[in-house]
């Protein structure tokens, strides 16, 4: 005995279950959205950290290697370094009196002494405190006071 086509239940109609929904939840959003906001965060509060590393690796830089040059060929030309009232100034402008003097010793485009990364002049002394035979070059650091800790000098 065949039973009829159209009394027949196929296992398709009977074994239906609804899918869940494709997607992520609001939990789950909300969730990813705070560890972004925590890693930003961490980031942004590190960042200063980073930033006056490299203020202090550039002033460290200009101090030891950037000023050595110039100061150096003035000196070959003119027999000494600048005095302490001529300043770096005299790597850029001719002292008075001064007929060796064969400048500008920086780079033709550099038209005044820079400032370090924190806007203060460099400072310059010659002879040096702590290069009696030779110059002090430094910056004063972030805080602009001389003898601090953040001074920066080439000793």
């Amino acid at each position: 005995m065949t039973i009829p086509l159209t009394l027949r239940r196929t296992s398709a109609h009977t074994n239906r279950r609804p899918r869940p929904a494709a997607g992520f939840t609001l939990t789950e959003i909300l969730i990813a959205i705070a560890l972004i906001a925590i890693i930003v965060g961490v980031a942004v509060a590190n960042l200063n950290k980073f930033l006056d590393q490299g203020k202090t690796t550039a002033a460290h830089i200009f101090v030891t290697d950037g000023v050595k040059t110039p100061l150096m060929q003035y000196k070959l030309n003119t027999g000494h370094y600048p005095t302490t009232d001529q300043g770096l100034q005299a790597l850029i402008t001719p002292p008075e009196n001064e007929p060796g003097w064969h400048g500008p010793y920086f780079d033709d485009t550099v038209k005044a002494v820079p400032n370090d990364p924190w806007g203060h002049e460099y400072r310059y002394v010659f002879p040096g405190t702590h290069n009696p035979s030779s110059y002090d070059c430094w910056s004063a650091g972030e805080s602009g006071q001389d003898g601090n800790e953040d001074n920066i000098g080439n000793w």
